[in-house]
């Protein structure tokens, strides 16, 4: 799996699991769910994804 590709899974599991806990443990966690899109957003902009710099040190190309 490319690196691309893995952030792209990485983004989707933790906006999965974002809404999961806005759902079944508080309402508060919505503000993860913006965090990860603003982190996506900035990321485009930028070229700077911290979930690039850690999936690439798990041997991710």
């Amino acid at each position: 799996m490319t690196l691309e590709n893995a952030v792209r899974v990485f983004a989707g599991i933790m906006i999965f699991v974002s809404v999961a806990l806005t759902i079944w443990v508080h309402p508060s966690f919505y503000w993860f769910t913006l965090f990860i899109g603003a982190n996506l957003i900035q990321s485009a902009f930028t070229g700077f994804c911290p979930a690039a710099n850690i999936l690439g040190k798990f041997g991710f190309k």
